[in-house]
């Protein structure tokens, strides 16, 4: 690797900075995951779906999404209004990336948990 190629992923616009920074806030991924189970999905089913998720940060976290190109919104004229979210192929094309994500998680889940148990132990002085 060359030197400059290291400062450029130190920068602030590096793109891997940039697009993690985006998607691994404490919501986005599950939304994403979510959203994955159904091919569209309305506001209050992605919510019930979610269930500790507010209803604030469920939309600051769909209008990110959506401002990045991972989700859709459309919007029917209808009273009351009815608004269905659904993922893009940009969304579609993570998505391999996540499951990935979500089976190492829970390989190493358990022995994880059991390191931070000593690790706490240790601080204790236990």
């Amino acid at each position: 690797m060359k030197r400059n190629e290291i400062i450029d992923e130190l920068v602030p616009d590096c793109p891997i900075r940039n697009i993690l920074a985006r998607i691994s806030d404490k919501w986005s991924l599950l939304v994403l995951y979510t959203l994955n189970q159904e091919p569209t999905m309305r506001f209050n089913a992605l919510q019930k779906s979610i269930p500790d998720i507010s209803q604030k940060m469920l939309t600051v976290t769909l209008k990110t999404l959506e401002e990045d190109g991972f989700v859709s919104r459309k919007v029917y004229a209808e009273v009351p209004p009815k608004v269905e979210y659904s993922l893009t192929e940009r969304a579609l094309s993570l998505l391999p990336c996540i499951n990935t994500l979500i089976a190492w998680a829970k390989e190493n889940m358990e022995d994880i948990i059991q390191d931070r148990k000593k690790s706490k132990k240790i601080k204790e002085g236990k």
